[in-house]
């Protein structure tokens, strides 16, 4: 184990040291743990169980016993159903069903008695303040739990009692009395409508008998008397004269119209046979059989005497006075038609003089009638609302029986005694705490560990005094004075402008080394800044730079690997296929930016592949790969470049003025070939340099993947 010193101030928690110390101190968590569960369970059997039942019911609207069905009631809606909840938790409900069930009788509603186990932890306890009734109310509210099921017109009763019986008891007695508050209500207002209405009725009774009177009394001083429903007296004899004088007009014009046509014939010498009132003359038939038969007697005679035969002349004779009879009789039917005629004349004059005189009646009776109807729309108004107030007085005589006034609800599950307590479930309350116990028992023996410093390990820094300043390069010296803080950094930097790089074979190595190297690209300086790698020696530095990445990503850090060799090692090294999408195909625009990261097969790292599109038509877009690493270094916590054997002024194109570190990667340390690298990338304006310098490390097999 590790302690921590003032030398050493960069630390990292130790988990395996965590759960060792939990391990070695097992004993103690599971005491804590037992004494806990052994506690909770006690405590959880000493607590007074809690029997709960529930009852439900279906809010509704229902019809009385008297109504008959004319069109289904709305049903309540949320607002009507949240009110029957409030009014199944009213104080006046609760004491009614305390009172018939005898609650304050019983200690189990005493708010003012002990409250068992609970108290001693200040959760029980009764109020003594309070009136025994008020305390008895206060014990009811709090086991009594009323709730609209979701979605529904239902409504939950639940109540919770140390007795199982007076659970179900409880809240089956709230449903009854709740009931029978609904039905007495609506008993209440039928009694108080029909009370209302007795007098009512009564003195609009008087007020239509007074409305009738004054309409008869009315009717009577005006003449109006009624013959039918719709007429007076005057109007049907005003209406009876009209009737009788068209008649009358009518029977004189057809008068007129038969004298005129007998006065006509006569005039002319026309045979009158044709005409009806002749006709129809009973003198003129007899004398028409008459001459039938002197005509027949002088027909038969002629047969057998002259002419000038007494007889003839005789028979002749009695033919021309029966012709002088029939012209006599005709004129004295016209004389008839036109005394009718004139009877008729005289008879239309007198019907046209009652006609006008009940013309001037009728419209007086007119104005009369005025009055009349205003006086019957009153006794209509007053007749009508009576015969509203007494079928409304039958309908309330009605509902004044309790059988035909049922509540707007009715109980669809009524409660049945629990037989198993609802509080407390003593297993499940043992469980918690027991778990509650052992993971409190573990974040203190955590935290002991951690404030005494034994779960604390020091991060690895590099040692970089062992090696001399003389017998490195400069890039060497930046290394070490890097170590030191960034004021020693600069100076290093700035004594080296001038400074002649000595070809001296280094003594020691171990300050360039994979992990030397990677602690140092992990510290604080490099955070956001891409690491640009390079490799004068080919694949042999590109397998360095790519195990020093997965070095880092081992280390917790978020670590990628973009590949900008000729090779592709790189990505030979992390994938198992070579036709991955990758860079070139992200500039051409042929696949999207998360498609080109991929999983490295044997470490935590990502890497993103060369990638399959045309390297020259990538080229064209090049000037996007500022942004594309600028996205990357937001992501990742490291973004190492590796470019292989290029010079500088290639990476200073292609960063195109953007600030990254170098990182040169060699197998093997040639000072010559270093130097003339090193002076390549200062000539190109890199002046952080990492010298990466050490034997290549065995390679895993492919089939060696660790957990991304």
């Amino acid at each position: 184990m590790y302690g921590v010193t003032r030398n050493n101030q960069d630390v990292d928690i130790d988990l395996v040291q965590l759960f060792r110390a939990i391990w070695q101190r097992k004993r103690t968590v599971l005491a804590v743990t037992a004494v806990a569960a052994g506690l909770a369970f006690v405590g959880a059997s000493s607590i007074d169980k809690q029997y709960k039942s529930e009852t439900r019911l279906l809010i509704e609207p229902r019809s009385l016993a008297t109504e008959t069905a004319q069109g289904g009631q709305n049903p309540p809606d949320e607002l009507a159903v949240s009110s029957q909840v409030q009014l199944l938790q009213s104080t006046d409900l609760i004491k009614q069903v305390a009172r018939e069930l005898k609650l304050f009788e019983l200690d189990e509603f005493d708010g003012g008695g002990s409250g068992g186990l609970l108290s001693l932890f200040g959760l029980g306890g009764g109020d003594k303040e309070l009136a025994p009734e008020e305390r008895a109310l206060k014990a009811f509210r709090e086991r009594l739990t009323v709730y609209q099921a979701e979605g529904s017109r239902v409504v939950a009763i639940e109540f919770a009692s140390r007795d199982p019986k007076l659970s179900a008891a409880v809240a089956n007695k709230i449903a009854g009395v709740y009931l029978s508050l609904q039905s007495g209500a609506k008993l209440d207002t039928s009694s108080e409508t029909a009370r209302w209405l007795e007098p009512e009725i009564a003195n609009l009774r008087d007020k239509v008998r007074e409305a009738e009177k004054k309409v008869a009394d009315y009717r009577s001083s005006s003449g109006l008397l009624q013959t039918s429903e719709t007429q007076t007296f005057a109007t049907q004899q005003l209406s009876d004269i009209s009737a009788e004088a068209v008649r009358v007009r009518g029977e004189r014009a057809a008068a007129e119209a038969r004298a005129e046509n007998v006065r006509a014939a006569l005039s002319a010498g026309r045979e009158t046979d044709s005409l009806g009132d002749i006709v129809a003359s009973p003198v003129i038939q007899r004398l028409k059989e008459q001459e039938t038969n002197i005509r027949s007697q002088i027909a038969d005679l002629s047969t057998s005497m002259l002419e000038g035969h007494p007889r003839l002349k005789a028979l002749r004779g009695q033919l021309a006075g029966i012709r002088d009879q029939i012209q006599s009789e005709t004129r004295r039917v016209l004389a008839s038609l036109e005394n009718e005629a004139n009877v008729m004349r005289l008879r239309e004059k007198q019907l046209t003089q009652q006609l006008n005189t009940l013309k001037a009646e009728s419209a007086r009776a007119g104005e009369s009638e005025v009055g009349l109807k205003a006086l019957e729309r009153e006794a209509a108004a007053q007749r009508q609302l009576l015969e509203t107030y007494l079928s409304r007085y039958r309908e309330a005589a009605s509902r004044m029986d309790p059988n035909a006034a049922p509540a707007d609800a009715r109980i669809i599950s009524s409660a049945v005694e629990p037989r198993e307590p609802s509080f407390p479930k003593v297993i499940p309350i043992t469980i918690v705490a027991a778990l509650a116990g052992f993971i409190l028992a573990a974040v203190f023996v955590m935290l002991t560990e951690l404030f005494s410093g034994r779960a604390l390990r020091p991060v690895e820094e590099l040692d970089h005094e062992e090696s001399a300043p003389e017998a490195v390069p400069a890039v060497a010296r930046r290394q070490s004075a890097r170590a030191q803080g960034p004021a020693s950094l600069l100076t290093a930097t700035d004594a080296d402008e001038d400074a002649e790089v000595a070809p001296v074979e280094p003594t020691d190595t171990e300050a360039y080394s994979l992990t030397a190297i990677a602690a140092a690209i992990a510290s604080g300086p490099y955070a956001g800044l891409p690491i640009v790698a390079v490799s004068p020696d080919g694949d042999t530095g590109s397998t360095l730079t790519v195990e020093m990445a997965r070095h880092l990503a081992s280390g917790g850090l978020r670590v990628l690997i973009m590949d900008l060799t000729g090779s592709g090692l790189p990505t030979a090294m992390a994938t198992e296929r070579a036709d991955l999408p990758g860079l070139t195909d992200l500039l051409t625009g042929k696949v999207a930016f998360g498609d080109i990261i991929h999983p490295d097969m044997h470490s935590r790292a990502h890497i993103v592949p060369q990638g399959t599109a045309d390297i020259r038509t990538a080229l064209r877009s090049v000037e996007r790969l500022p942004m594309i690493l600028a996205a990357l270094t937001e992501a990742y916590e490291r973004v190492i470049v590796e470019c292989g054997p290029v010079g500088g002024a290639d990476i200073a194109k292609l960063l195109r003025g953007r600030k990254a570190a170098l990182l040169i990667a060699m197998s093997e340390l040639d000072e010559e070939r270093l130097t003339e690298t090193v002076a390549d990338f200062e000539d190109a304006g890199f002046e952080d340099v990492l010298l990466l310098a050490g034997p290549v490390p065995n390679q895993p097999e492919a089939g060696d993947r660790q957990a991304a």
